[in-house]
């Protein structure tokens, strides 16, 4: 996982959304592990809090990025970005070379409506091209902005406060809470939910990923399941599109599977989970408590499967460099309208956008 200094810590002090509602269980690897803990501190089992507070290291988001940020919408809803990190650092070190840096190999904004009964979420892919702009990272040092730049470098130039930056330049939309979760750590929680239950409809053969699926029905364990999220070339065009494609579909799995786990009855296991995903996280410093990841954690246990509408940001091929991506101005621009007014993306904003051609290979 990222290195985060404690330091000391700064609250923001911008106005706080509504308190979020109660409901089932966790949505997304972030807000099973924040559910997992609502349980425990609700079953008594208070020795949990201080094994549990030690593996939370938080960000300060807030600090880094000052006052100039997008207006902070009190209507209820809830924006989050959620970054899966492709460091080769340390445990990671087994799926590539350690080149000193990181970028965000994985991108979701995700929107969680008035009620939280309902969420949408758009994968950026990290080839887009976007206008970067200057930040300061977690050491103070400015980080000068670039035109034309990868989406993914803002991570690697600026760490999460310059990812979150990037992020809500291009929206317009404020970013309540920033997650982050490394490879090593997703692998483990998969192994401790116990695999999640997968249907590919073509062989899947991957040797970068070293993944080899068979048409059918598999349960993938944590190894298979990293596989499966990191699979690009082999699958649709070989894009990052089709591999957005493939962790869409993994995902709306495993809300599903999480949903049958038998945690609720068995503490032990509740707790090995809960200790498992809370050292694969880096959240922002207004999560890095087991208190407020239980309050956050209420604010998602109401979604399921069905009620998560999956996108990915509209965008085209570069003409200048088919390996790189362009937002259309246009449809990503209804996109971000429509989440800013709490509204269902409409489906013409996806109209024409560049797919991956790998949709319907998983479900």
């Amino acid at each position: 996982m990222t290195e985060q200094s404690k330091g000391g810590r700064i609250r923001g002090t911008g106005r706080r959304r509504k308190p979020p509602a109660k409901g089932r269980r966790a949505a997304t690897v972030a807000a099973w592990s924040a559910a997992a803990l609502v349980v425990v501190g609700g079953s008594g089992l208070g020795y949990a809090y201080l094994k549990l507070n030690g593996n939370l290291e938080g960000v300060d988001i807030n600090a880094q990025l000052g006052a100039e940020r997008p207006e902070n919408v009190d209507n209820g809803s809830m924006d989050i970005l959620v970054l899966g990190s492709d460091s080769r650092s340390g445990d990671n070190g087994a799926y590539g070379k350690d080149e000193g840096g990181a970028r965000s190999d994985t991108a979701m904004i995700v929107h969680v409506y008035e009620g939280h009964q309902r969420a949408s979420v758009v994968s950026v892919p990290r080839d887009t091209l976007v206008d970067r702009p200057a930040c300061t990272d977690e050491r103070g040092t400015a980080v000068a902005g670039e035109k034309r730049a990868m989406f993914n470098t803002a991570y690697e130039a600026g760490g999460p406060a310059c990812a979150v930056k990037t992020v809500e330049s291009m929206s317009g939309i404020r970013m309540d809470h920033y997650i982050e979760v490394d490879f090593t750590g997703f692998k483990k929680l998969i192994d401790k939910l116990g695999g999640v239950d997968i249907t590919t409809t073509e062989r899947i053969t991957d040797d970068k990923s070293h993944l080899d699926l068979a048409p059918g029905p598999h349960t993938l364990d944590g190894e298979q399941s990293l596989g499966l999220v990191r699979t690009r070339k082999s699958v649709g065009d070989g894009s990052d599109l089709g591999r957005i494609q493939l962790q869409q579909a993994f995902m709306k799995a495993f809300i599903d599977q999480v949903k049958d786990v038998g945690v609720l009855s068995n503490p032990k296991k509740l707790l090995d989970i809960a200790d498992t995903a809370t050292k694969a996280i880096t959240p922002d410093s207004e999560l890095d408590s087991v208190n407020e990841l239980m309050g956050f954690a209420k604010g998602l246990s109401g979604l399921g499967a069905e009620d998560v509408h999956m996108i990915t940001m509209p965008v085209a091929y570069d003409p200048a460099d088919p390996n790189r991506v362009i937002p259309l101005e246009a449809q990503s621009r209804q996109v971000w309208q429509a989440l800013k007014a709490d509204k269902p993306i409409p489906a013409s904003a996806t109209k024409d956008a560049a797919t991956g051609k790998a949709d319907g290979l998983v479900r």
